[in-house]
């Protein structure tokens, strides 16, 4: 598997997006072509964790690309508004992750089938890119919903979602998304796991060290069974929908 630093300045630029923008690829090894994956990273940023599972996706088969919503300015200026354009459905961190999904599907390794996956607050950008028509999949992982829910996943794409059920701040959101997907006829496959909480599918804990008392507090950080079944899903879900003859 081999991993290096994209620049994804002009096309982001190109498209409202941030002026400068990087993302760290994953390659996986052999000569290709292979489906590709944007990974949107957690609100702490594109740390190693997050790294660490786009390489863990390379490993699966895909070429992942985990473009840094934080490039253009450092997380201190960045934060808030890629928090509000989660929220909100608009603004330059939508533009960002198109930058990497085109990127993704004009490289020669790439087979053009693209999915996203996304963690925390990358998960609830995984839901609202589920219907603009770019991806075969996504997975969203412990992602807040959108405010208008049936409207979001109106012509999605399949979703495959894992939450926490000691996941405080997302009581019943795996229920709601599940009932949604349902209603709108979108493939899918949603499971909450009773002793996981936020963040569990990540390898190591990732906040500062200074919150680490608090995250542990709210039930935040890993929780290896539940990611062993989370992580077999999304496979299995990606490999259906993303790779030749799934």
């Amino acid at each position: 598997m081999a991993h290096t630093i994209v620049d994804l300045s002009e096309m982001s630029a190109g498209l409202n997006g941030s002026a400068r923008l990087t993302g760290h690829l994953a390659r996986p090894e052999g000569p290709g072509p292979w489906p590709g994956v944007v990974v949107v990273h957690e609100v702490f940023g594109s740390d190693e964790v997050m790294v660490r599972q786009a390489e863990r996706l390379a490993e699966a088969g895909y070429l992942a690309l985990l473009p840094d919503l934080y490039s253009d300015g450092g997380k201190r200026r960045c934060l808030v508004p890629t928090f509000l354009a989660m929220v909100s459905g608009r603004g330059r961190a939508h533009a960002d992750i198109e930058a990497a999904r085109r990127t993704l599907a004009a490289r020669p390794d790439c087979t053009g089938a693209i999915g996203l996956i996304g963690f925390c607050m990358g998960g609830a950008f995984a839901l609202l890119s589920a219907n603009n028509g770019g991806y075969e999949a996504v997975s969203a992982n412990y992602g807040i919903l959108p405010r208008d829910l049936d409207r979001a996943l109106a012509g999605a794409c399949p979703v495959v979602a894992s939450y926490g059920a000691r996941d405080r701040s997302l009581k019943g959101a795996a229920a709601k998304l599940d009932d949604a997907l349902t209603r709108a006829g979108v493939p899918h496959d949603v499971k909450e796991y009773p002793e996981a909480g936020h963040s569990f599918l990540n390898d190591a804990e990732n906040a500062p060290r200074l919150l680490r008392p608090l995250t542990r507090v709210a039930n935040i950080g890993p929780e290896p069974a539940a990611a062993a079944d989370a992580w077999a899903r999304i496979e299995a879900f990606f490999a259906r929908h993303l790779k030749p003859g799934g």
